[in-house]
């Protein structure tokens, strides 16, 4: 009888485990106090933290962390980062990129976000990681239920991100044509011959590679009736590789040939050409 006792209460446990989710749902809570005043209206750290280990042991689920905000307001964003200032909550996200947590339980939504603004970033960000948001106050609440009122924030904030990437291809165009016309690197693949040191500003000659340069237009001139394919094999033959280390092809040595004004120490950029600053090799 004792035995039938044992085994009808661990095939119950077993049924309430994989019915519930039990600890196969990883969940870590979140909780936020702004002011003192949400903290005497029942809205205290230990207070959410309490009720978030309760919903999690009533459900069975494995919690993981609780992250926590005090005296910070649920509005709060970085508008030109866009990106969501409370500490506890950018842990929170480093700990969902591991991506093996189903849900982020809160006291309710309100400690998550205060704005339509930071509500759309949070939607985004546990979107990426197919992360849900469980309310106690509000149990049927989820991220994935499509609310009419986000259509136009979403949209907004898109256009936003649309206008923030050409406002900063435009900066980097404006800059990129500042150096060109000072006759600086702007940027972009480095040309045969050459190298680009991070944190410099100009380029510098690569020795080996400046031989196989000086080589092409010293073969041109000895052989003006030879072929791309000509050259290519005689570099080759004389043991000069690509900047990948492999065998020049016609096509490599077209590109030197047709750089002839840059390895003079000319320097175009777009529709700029200026005297380089950077080191003739030929």
């Amino acid at each position: 009888m004792l035995i039938f006792y044992i085994f009808i209460r661990n095939v119950t446990l077993i049924l309430n485990i994989v019915t519930l989710g039990g600890f196969f749902v990883n969940v870590i809570g979140y909780v936020r106090v702004s002011t003192q005043g949400q903290a005497k209206e029942g809205y205290s750290a230990l207070y959410q933290q309490d009720e978030i280990r309760k919903l999690c042991k009533d459900n069975n689920w494995n919690l993981i962390d609780i992250y926590s905000d005090l005296g910070i307001s649920g509005a709060k964003v970085d508008e030109e980062a866009l990106e969501v200032e409370r500490e506890g909550f950018q842990n929170m996200l480093s700990r969902l990129r591991t991506k093996d947590i189903n849900y982020v339980v809160v006291l309710n939504t309100n400690r998550l976000w205060r704005s339509d603004i930071v509500k759309v970033l949070i939607h985004r960000e546990f979107n990426k990681y197919q992360v849900d948001v469980k309310s106690i106050e509000q149990p049927n609440y989820s991220i994935y239920k499509k609310d009419p009122n986000d259509f136009l924030i979403n949209g907004l904030m898109e256009l936003l991100d649309q206008y923030q990437r050409l406002e900063i291809a435009l900066k980097l165009g404006r800059g990129r044509n500042k150096k060109a016309q000072e006759g600086g690197y702007a940027g972009g693949r480095v040309a045969y011959g050459y190298k680009a040191r991070k944190g410099q500003k100009y380029i510098e000659v690569n020795v080996k590679e400046a031989e196989a340069v000086k080589r092409v237009f010293t073969l041109r001139a000895l052989y003006p009736k030879w072929s791309l394919s000509n050259l290519a094999e005689q570099l080759n033959t004389e043991g000069f590789t690509t900047a990948k280390g492999k065998k020049f092809t016609k096509v490599q040595v077209k590109r030197i040939l047709d750089r002839k004004s840059f390895y003079q120490g000319m320097y175009s950029y777009g529709n700029i050409n200026v005297e380089g600053k950077h080191k003739p090799i030929i």
